[in-house]
């Protein structure tokens, strides 16, 4: 019976190990200031957040768009400051303002309540956001979109826990069975 028991216990340390990792990786899991979506520039913050409805109602995105098509963008500018001044956004095809094609700009002074909103409808490939408080000085801020790209890091970093696990039951079962069998 303890031979039984140690095996519970490794399978319940085993998924209480797994599973917080996991949990870490969710957008809405972290404060602001360690949010991936969000760019700091002279203490002043914007918040970026990409939908598309069409595929999944109730997916967030930020940088990283799973699938071509219509994206709807939410602009958040935490800081007041910026709620104040006029800001200029870019979508450029590439990652280089000047030496890349335009694809949309859009030019907004009246933003009181700190949002920004709008759609694009992109192909495959990686584009650019840039932001531009026209402030003295001006801040840039740039956010690069993947649009329908492969992040296999990512896709390995979320794999390898449940991978672990799987291979620990398994070495776990086939120690446990050959014990049975030589009794």
């Amino acid at each position: 019976m303890t031979k039984q028991r140690m095996f519970i216990f490794v399978l319940i340390l085993t998924f209480s190990t797994v599973f917080p990792v996991s949990a870490v990786f969710a957008h809405g899991k972290v404060t602001l200031e360690s949010d991936i979506c969000v760019r700091n520039i002279a203490g002043s913050m914007v918040h970026l957040s990409t939908y598309q409805p069409q595929h999944d109602p109730e997916a967030e995105y930020c940088t990283e768009i799973p699938k071509e098509g219509e994206i709807l963008w939410v602009l958040d500018l935490v800081d007041q400051a910026l709620r104040d001044m006029p800001i200029a956004i870019q979508l450029v095809r590439g990652s280089e303002k000047n030496n890349s094609k335009t694809i949309s700009s859009f030019y907004s002074r009246n933003h009181s309540d700190g949002v920004i909103k709008g759609e694009f409808n992109l192909d495959e490939g990686n584009y650019t956001m840039f932001i531009t408080g026209e402030g003295v000085p001006p801040l840039l801020y740039e956010f690069p979109l993947k649009i329908q790209k492969v992040n296999y890091v990512a896709a390995f970093s979320t794999a390898v826990p449940y991978l672990l696990t799987f291979l620990l039951l398994a070495f776990l079962s086939n120690k446990l069975l050959k014990r049975k069998k030589a009794r």
